[in-house]
């Protein structure tokens, strides 16, 4: 049987490469774009890295003319701060990639989009809210939702929106608060916090990888779905778990105030996602914390360089 071909946008970062790790055993010729070549941690030998800018639609037509039988859209500019990059890299990248795509008969164009799209929208929060987000990143990923969903429907254009709470696990990059704790506590700093109370969902990214396989297995819904644990908790309760698991540092809650455009209880209602590919989390958050704590061990924090 031909092997089908997948292509993720941002394959050379956390998310992205853990999809390919999971993917290459199976029978798929796997491509991966993005703006940089991968670290000598996320090179996977069975991938094809083609490295160019979104943004670049003459290169969009040279290089991804190959007959792909799935697009994975993870690309995006990872530092929220730069409004301008974080709107054009994630909604215009997204829309260019769909605009090529929207007459090429793919199966299915996986968009993978935030919670931050919901803005402060009381949680648990539905695929059907009215989304309001407050945040340019939350913006820019709601615009790029709402044109795929526009442009696959008058296209026929097979769509599935995954809308990811906090992902978090091996390889993870090291401005998020998981690997951030990790590292300070490992180096038995002292180091701010928030006061904590924020409730966030956590989803161990072997879950997600799973549930990926899953989606490309089934026909398209065309539809959106949340995507997380559906197991809300404190950030306080996670920072002190994984001090209590390390046994060193000294977090200081309260030291560091809540961003103008933080949402204090963001979490996800995941009953339509579980109903429709009969999927749910496998990974309780303890275990992940402690596999997650013990590659950044194994790698004697050498590792986190490679993360900035």
């Amino acid at each position: 049987m031909k092997k089908q071909k997948i292509l993720i946008t941002g394959g050379t970062g956390f998310i992205g490469f853990n999809i390919l790790k999971k993917l290459q055993n199976l029978n798929y010729n796997l491509y991966s774009l993005s703006t940089n070549k991968p670290n000598k941690y996320r090179k996977i030998k069975k991938v094809k890295y083609l490295n160019f800018d979104l943004k670049e639609k003459k290169k969009i037509k040279k290089y991804l003319n190959l007959k792909f039988d799935y697009i994975i859209n993870l690309a995006g500019y990872v530092d929220h701060k730069n409004k301008a990059e974080t709107m054009s890299s994630h909604y215009n990248g997204c829309k260019n990639l769909v605009d090529f795509f929207a007459d090429k008969r793919i199966k299915n164009f996986i968009q993978i989009g935030s919670s931050l799209e919901y803005g402060k929208l009381k949680a648990p929060n539905l695929e059907k809210n009215f989304c309001r987000p407050i945040s340019n990143y939350g913006l820019a990923k709601y615009k790029a939702s709402n044109y795929l969903i526009k442009k696959g429907k008058k296209n026929k254009l097979p769509f599935t929106i995954l809308r990811l709470y906090q992902i978090y696990g091996p390889h993870q990059t090291i401005n998020r608060l998981i690997p951030v704790s990790i590292k300070a506590c490992l180096e038995n700093k002292i180091f701010a916090c928030s006061d904590g109370k924020q409730r966030r969902d956590f989803l161990y990214i072997d879950d997600l990888s799973r549930l990926i396989i899953l989606v490309l297995k089934k026909k398209p819904f065309n539809t959106i779905f949340n995507v997380g644990s559906g197991k809300p908790i404190k950030i306080k309760k996670v920072v002190q778990l994984i001090k209590d698991k390390i046994s060193l540092g000294n977090p200081i809650f309260g030291k560091k105030k809540m961003r103008k455009d933080e949402v204090l209880n963001c979490y996800p209602n995941i009953k339509k996602i579980k109903n429709s590919f009969g999927w749910k989390p496998r990974v309780n958050f303890k275990d992940g914390i402690n596999a997650t704590i013990n590659f950044y061990k194994s790698k004697k924090l050498g590792i986190f360089k490679y993360h900035n």
